[in-house]
């Protein structure tokens, strides 16, 4: 078993964050990678815009990490031994591109209540200042929900660009990553990332969300997966596993669910469109 130990706990409470955790070898990242980038080639734009989304329902091995036991140990120290998969985001930057991150609380729009769910971001490449690693603004979690500017602006990988405006940025903490290690952090932490400078894409495997069992969906509705213990609650829909990579009927529900997340993302804006 691999769950938390009571330093990391703390980081968790105090910062709002823990980083770096082992989870699997440069190997087995270099194996995900690939799968990835094979997925992209066989069908071209399934895993641009909003198709970033849920991957992990046409990929066998993307679904391995989703329900990876060293994640489930580290997230179970956090939000109990009920635990559901609800949705997961690739987010891929390329070389130059203009593809960044605003400042942000990813309890602002996701709809998930209460706050009983933690965000866990995967390395499948190393991911560092210069190649736009994540930042977080230590403590912020422990404010309310902050205002939102929906900016819409190019290069921003957020549904609506949406962020949190004069932000420290000299006072937020990398968090440096190497292939095969991730990191944990809190729905209402304040975070973002910078553009990747290098000549290599910078991919996260994103579970956002694990939640518990006890959490609804307040602005639609979202599939999940039953990651460990038992659901006695029952509020969502449950979706299978992947056996095959890129399954047809697979296909058609990571658009399904992918639809559903358009609903949610865009609950009271007047804007849609490739989210």
């Amino acid at each position: 078993m691999t769950y938390l130990s009571s330093n990391q706990l703390k980081q968790y409470e105090d910062q709002g964050f823990v980083s770096p955790i082992n989870i699997f070898s440069k190997d087995k990242a270099k194996q995900i990678r690939n799968e990835i980038e094979f997925i992209e080639k066989q069908i071209p734009g399934e895993l641009d815009k909003s198709g970033r989304y849920n991957a992990h329902l046409i990929s066998p091995l993307l679904d391995e990490v989703t329900h990876n036991s060293k994640i489930l140990d580290a997230v179970q120290s956090l939000i109990g031994e009920d635990i559901l998969v609800c949705g997961t985001t690739l987010f891929i930057k390329n070389p130059n591109e203009k593809g960044f991150v605003s400042y942000h609380q990813d309890a602002k729009y996701i709809g998930l209540e209460p706050l009983n769910w933690v965000t866990a971001w995967v390395a499948i490449t190393d991911s560092n200042e210069h190649n736009g690693c994540m930042r977080m603004w230590s403590g912020s979690h422990k404010d309310n929900l902050k205002e939102h500017e929906q900016m819409f602006n190019e290069g921003n990988l957020l549904t609506r660009g949406q962020t949190v405006n004069n932000v420290p940025k000299e006072k937020t903490t990398p968090l440096i990553l190497e292939a095969g290690q991730m990191s944990l952090h809190h729905p209402t932490i304040v975070h973002g990332s910078d553009l990747n400078k290098s000549d290599d894409r910078r991919i996260g495997f994103v579970i956002q969300s694990y939640i518990g069992t006890n959490v609804k969906q307040v602005l639609g509705k979202n599939g999940v997966q039953l990651a460990r213990g038992k659901d006695d609650y029952n509020f969502h829909e449950t979706i299978r596993r992947p056996k095959l990579l890129m399954d047809k009927n697979d296909l058609k529900i990571k658009k399904k669910e992918n639809d559903n997340l358009q609903e949610i993302f865009y609950k009271d804006s007047s804007k849609k469109g490739n989210y």
